[in-house]
């Protein structure tokens, strides 16, 4: 069987890791890589707009081709024949992985346009398919299926996707992805131009500061699941969340300067993020 490809890209969080019970490694992998090569589609390299939304359609067709069980093409191969046997044996979802590339596609149509979110709940819709289908899937491995459990790993997911925006904003202004919400700019009398020259003012501070502290109350919000999941995949989440909420102290502590700054987990946050997953 082909291996996924290597996962190689920054994380606020691990990914398949050493608290991951090895029968669960590969299919995780799977997901990933399959995400991720989609992500690089919509994002990377060189294309055209067009080309990328061809790309991401065909990748799409591949994905149901798959779920068939008919044998995927040779250009993704790396991604969909692992990926394949996980599907078959975890019974994945296919609507959730169809959900993250509707996503994908809606990235790079926004970008074309240089067009924003007009309001958190347009936001909110695009997380529920850029990153909610990831913890649900992962729940879906892990057999967890209550609605409270549901509602809460999309909370987390959300939350990840959040404080991933306004820890990007200095990296995706610049390319023309705007999500900053248009409600939330008007309501702290934010001009465009301020933020295409990630120009730091105070309203601009208080915007960001206020994205930051929407982002922890979904964090907060969805955090009571590390409770309800025993073992690994508990302590596992315990790090997903304190991941997220510690780049959100150094955004705050940022004072809105991550419009021209990007935040990162370090080295040494590792032991202050393991002291509090302790204690959660």
């Amino acid at each position: 069987m082909t291996k996924p490809q290597a996962i190689t890209h920054y994380e606020n969080f691990p990914v398949a890791s050493l608290l991951c019970p090895p029968a669960l490694r590969p299919p995780i992998a799977a997901i990933y890589a399959f995400a991720r090569t989609a992500d690089d589609i919509a994002d990377e390299g060189d294309a055209t707009d067009l080309e990328r939304l061809a790309d991401l359609t065909a990748y799409r067709m591949e994905l149901h081709i798959i779920a068939t069980g008919a044998a995927p093409g040779p250009r993704w191969a790396q991604v969909f024949v692992p990926l394949a046997a996980m599907l078959h044996r975890h019974q994945l979802p296919v609507a959730l992985l169809d959900d993250l590339l509707s996503a994908f596609v809606q990235d790079v149509q926004k970008t074309a346009a240089a067009a924003s979110y007009a309001d958190r709940t347009e936001l909110l819709d695009y997380c529920r398919r850029s990153a909610n289908p990831v913890g649900r899937l992962l729940l879906h491995l892990y057999g967890v299926q209550e609605p409270q459990a549901l509602q809460q790993s999309d909370a987390i997911c959300t939350a990840l996707q959040l404080i991933n925006f306004w820890q990007d904003l200095s990296v995706d202004i610049p390319r023309g992805r705007f999500y900053l919400p248009e409600a939330d700019c008007t309501a702290h009398a934010v001009a465009r131009a301020d933020l295409l020259a990630l120009r730091s003012t105070p309203a601009t501070v208080a915007l960001v500061l206020d994205c930051a502290r929407w982002a922890r109350s979904e964090m907060l919000r969805g955090a009571p699941l590390v409770h309800r999941l025993p073992g690994r995949i508990g302590w596992e989440l315990r790090l997903v969340v304190q991941g997220g909420l510690r780049i959100l102290d150094k955004l705050e502590a940022l004072h809105g300067a991550s419009l021209h700054q990007r935040p990162r987990i370090r080295a040494w946050d590792g032991p202050l993020m393991l002291g509090r997953a302790l204690v959660m």
